[in-house]
């Protein structure tokens, strides 16, 4: 599976982006969804995660209650929408494809995702 990120940009403190993940192939809903990032200088980091069928989620406890990721299925697409963005949040967004994961399950380890889109960036000027 092919994996193409996009959305990201330059926005100010308390500004809001969704951030988009088109996956290529037949089998995107076999496949749980997760978002990294990664800031330089920065290990790549867990961002927020959706289960193949999307009733399951998972965030990191830094972007809970300011983060949602959705999933349509129909479109082969996963979203990120990010709102009241702080500078902390900037990095670069990757999203990625698990497939060996139950319908009801994600990982938050990015050693378990197979597939990875070339990333996005996302910059929050204070």
């Amino acid at each position: 599976v092919q994996l193409q990120a996009s959305g990201g940009g330059l926005v100010q403190t308390g500004d809001s982006l969704r951030l988009s993940c088109a996956a290529s192939g037949p089998t995107f809903s076999s496949y749980a969804m997760g978002w990294f990032r990664q800031a330089p200088g920065k290990e790549r980091e867990f961002v927020a995660a959706v289960s193949r069928g999307g009733g399951i989620t998972g965030y990191a406890d830094s972007v809970k209650g300011r983060f949602t990721v959705t999933r349509d299925n129909d479109k082969n697409t996963v979203y990120l929408q990010m709102d009241n963005l702080k500078p902390e949040d900037a990095a670069v967004y990757y999203c990625a494809a698990d497939p060996g994961r139950s319908r009801w399950d994600i990982s938050r380890i990015a050693a378990e995702y197979a597939y990875w889109g070339q990333g996005t960036q996302v910059t929050v000027s204070s």
